[in-house]
């Protein structure tokens, strides 16, 4: 796992964020932010860049459903090995049930897949916590950005981490993940579990 410094956990990260002095800027609608400015030719070319499709119109995707970020998958990214991917659109209480299985000392990256649509959400993170046998060895927070609406899938690609090698570092771990933004809206929740083992192989 790589060494980095403590960060929220899921469950402390509402509270850990209210210990700052930051303050995320006012939520607007991408109504709002197009009638802001409207004379400044370079803002309203930054404008256009950055909104994209959701210029002309709400960018709705999944009309029954009313979350403005659809997570959908999860990707275990590692060299030289197909993709392992955890599918996030079911009952995700039933993902502990499937794990991962990852070579100790193997560099490997996480992939989220994502949907945005009605409106731009701001500043959102990837918040993981990471134990073995109850405790935890690992938490870290990736700062995954801002992104307006569109139809086709977004994705946010952790940098690589080295699994732990070892005797001691084999066996089960427990990850708790939580995809949020600065305005603390969770937009998922999951856990989901992966083992160390000597080799790929079973």
């Amino acid at each position: 796992m790589s060494e980095v410094e403590e960060v929220a956990t899921p469950e402390e990260f509402v509270e850990n964020e209210q210990e700052t002095n930051y303050k995320p800027p006012p939520e607007k609608t991408i109504e709002e932010i197009l009638q802001i400015d409207q004379e400044d030719e370079s803002l309203r070319k930054y404008k256009e860049a950055l909104l994209g499709q959701a210029q002309t119109g709400p960018v709705i995707v999944e009309p029954d459903n009313p979350r403005k970020v659809i997570v959908k998958r999860l990707v275990l990214v590692a060299a030289d090995r197909p993709e392992i991917a955890l599918d996030l659109t079911g009952d995700v209480s039933q993902l502990k049930k499937e794990t991962f299985t990852i070579k100790e000392g193997v560099s490997y990256k996480i992939r989220i897949e994502f949907l945005v649509q009605r409106e731009i959400v701001h500043g959102l993170k990837y918040v993981q916590k990471t134990s073995k046998l109850g405790i935890t060895v690992d938490k870290m927070t990736h700062m995954v950005g801002s992104y307006a609406p569109k139809t086709e899938i977004q994705s946010y690609t952790t940098p690589a981490e080295d699994a732990p090698s070892g005797l001691l570092a084999r066996g089960s771990y427990t990850v708790s993940s939580l995809f949020t933004d600065d305005d603390k809206n969770e937009h998922l929740k999951w856990e989901w579990t992966f083992e160390i083992k000597k080799d790929w192989k079973d």
